[in-house]
């Protein structure tokens, strides 16, 4: 994969999780989701198995944040998931074959960058995206190290299946 296809779709990881993310309380932004995924769409050189993989791991996301929300860790004020929660979805899946391919052997780099960026990930969205931690900032942090060291290496893994 030529290395501006490479760079260009992390540059897209990083706008289009700044766009769900304020787009939770700025509607407007999550427009620039489906316009971002078209391009990456039009642009990606397998786009059959693409869709199959963001369908994929959009629906198992989605079944892991459902699940996290519903034994309390996090609250939404939608239920199953908020919109912008299920295109941030969407935008990581959109990534996972492409430049994060790279964390999903060894099992143990993928596990590493996960336990990091996972938590923290939440943890900064839901601050900007008013999701309630009834836990607390810090006890849902650790409480998604785990989670997200197996999510990652794993999602990565489905992403890459055919």
């Amino acid at each position: 994969m030529p290395a501006r296809w490479l760079i260009a779709n992390a540059l897209w990881l990083q706008v289009g999780w700044w766009a769900c993310v304020l787009g939770a309380t700025t509607p407007w932004l999550l427009l620039l989701v489906p316009l971002g995924l078209a391009m990456h769409l039009k642009l990606c050189p397998a786009r059959n198995t693409e869709v199959r993989t963001l369908l994929r791991v959009t629906l198992v996301g989605c079944m892991l944040d459902g699940l996290l929300g519903a034994i309390g860790l996090f609250r939404f004020e939608a239920w199953p998931l908020p919109l912008w929660l299920a295109l941030l979805w969407l935008v990581l899946a959109s990534g996972l074959r492409h430049s994060l391919a790279w964390a999903g052997r060894p099992f143990w780099r993928g596990a590493a960058v996960g336990a990091l960026g996972g938590p923290l990930a939440y943890v900064g969205g839901a601050r900007l995206a008013d999701v309630a931690l009834p836990l607390g900032p810090v006890v849902t942090g650790w409480l998604l190290v785990p989670v997200w060291a197996l999510a990652l290496p794993l999602l990565v893994r489905l992403a890459l299946r055919r």
